[in-house]
């Protein structure tokens, strides 16, 4: 029998993070900020999530819009915001940086994953902006922590995405593929059979989540009706002939 699909819902306080959990939500993705598409919130804002809910929370690691680390300085702020949230006590994140060629930028990854010391993460969508994905996966492999993408399949979403998130499911287990694919990104309940069909089991909302927009706070009905959508058996395909 399958496990359960994963269901991710992006809290930006306490508030959201109790009706993500109550709807259903397995998981948590931590950020402020949604004009900035997620930033990295304050430790206190952390603890307050922490306290409130007991399902996995993963905190956004990034201090500004886009896809850079940015210079030295900025490099060297974000080792010390995860030094400050690991003391916090937080122990899942999301990241991802590219160079400006569009590849990973191994240098500032690198540097905030051994502040990690082993915590699991996710690279977050900048793999939809990268130059290859697959050379990026191949970079990436053996990154210590990483077991998550999140993905649209396109930089444009998962409409534009849909056959490369399949062809990539079809990949699972090879090298680079050895890691979760989790889908999230202009993601629709109309999306999810296919999806489920092709052997994804991980879903990542945001806006799906806050039917009147993201100055509301998480539904919880909104998210029990996801986690019911992902809970359908995946459809099996029927050999022809």
């Amino acid at each position: 029998m399958n496990e359960r699909a994963l269901l991710e819902v992006i809290a930006l306080d306490a508030e959201d993070a109790v009706a993500a959990q109550a709807g259903g939500a397995d998981r948590l993705e931590l950020v402020t900020d949604m004009a900035a598409d997620g930033l990295t919130p304050s430790a206190a804002v952390f603890t307050a999530v922490r306290a409130a809910v007991d399902i996995p929370l993963r905190v956004m690691l990034r201090l500004a819009d886009g896809f850079a680390a940015g210079d030295a300085e900025q490099s060297a702020r974000l080792v010390r915001v995860a030094r400050e949230l690991r003391a916090a006590g937080a122990d899942e994140f999301v990241l991802g940086f590219l160079d400006p060629a569009g590849g990973p930028d191994l240098a500032a990854v690198e540097r905030i994953v051994a502040e990690l010391d082993g915590c699991r993460w996710t690279f977050h969508r900048a793999i939809d902006r990268a130059a290859d994905r697959d050379a990026l996966r191949g970079l990436l492999a053996d990154a210590p922590g990483l077991d998550t993408y999140l993905t649209a399949g396109s930089a444009a979403g998962v409409d534009a995405g849909l056959d490369t998130l399949v062809a990539e499911a079809a990949r699972r287990g090879e090298p680079g593929y050895a890691q979760c694919l989790m889908v999230g990104g202009g993601l629709r309940l109309d999306h999810v059979p296919r999806l489920r069909a092709a052997g994804i089991d991980a879903f990542h909302i945001g806006g799906a989540a806050r039917p009147e927009g993201w100055t509301s706070p998480v539904s919880a009905a909104a998210v029990r009706a996801w986690r019911t959508a992902v809970d359908e058996p995946a459809p099996q395909t029927v050999p022809v002939g």
